[in-house]
């Protein structure tokens, strides 16, 4: 069944400039600048007001509708990210062998090196995405956080460590070392 015409709205909140042209979305706010290419998702963009977008499918099956909302939590994501900023804590667990995480800085790339996993000489490295910060809580020990605008690159950053950190060929109930998400959300709280 095609839909006629189907529209979301995203609210532009004060001090934030989106602008849109060919469906590449660029977000300036005051914690920096987000860019993001949806070429490939056939929607329409039309500014009602300076703080108003309607994000509109006309002739869309269920699919297509359905990327809609998609298009909608990618552009909010990015207002969040340029006016309050995303920080996931990781925590590294370990039953016998401490776990020992390190920054480092080869050929002008950050990456976080994991030694002695489960005891292993193997040093794990996991390269740093561009925009994401990476600090050692000073109140909580054996803790990593990642900060940074761009939800996408913090998070996946979060998930490469998590995934390289697995214990394979073991059974998982019984080896719970790794390091995990601990905890997610927003940097700046009040706003």
């Amino acid at each position: 069944m095609k839909f006629i015409q189907t529209e979301q709205f995203i609210k532009v909140p004060q001090g934030v400039s989106v602008y849109i042209r060919s469906r590449n979305v660029k977000v300036v706010g005051p914690r920096g600048t987000l860019f993001k290419n949806l070429k490939h998702v056939d929607v329409a963009f039309h500014r009602i007001s300076p703080e108003l977008i309607k994000v509109a499918v006309h002739n869309g099956d269920r699919k297509h509708v359905a990327a809609l909302r998609t298009v909608k939590a990618l552009v909010d994501n990015m207002i969040t990210g340029v006016t309050k900023g995303f920080r996931y804590k990781m925590r590294y667990v370990y039953a016998h062998f401490p776990i020992n995480v390190n920054v480092i800085e080869k050929d002008g790339k950050k990456f976080v090196e994991i030694r002695n996993y489960l005891g292993d000489k193997q040093v794990r490295q996991v390269p740093i995405r561009d925009g994401v910060k990476t600090e050692f809580s000073k109140n909580q020990k054996d803790e990593l956080v990642l900060e940074g605008n761009s939800i996408e690159n913090v998070s996946q950053c979060a998930a490469d460590i998590q995934q390289i950190c697995r214990a394979r060929n073991k059974d998982i109930r019984k080896f719970l070392d790794g390091i995990y998400v601990s905890e997610r959300g927003v940097i700046d709280q009040d706003l």
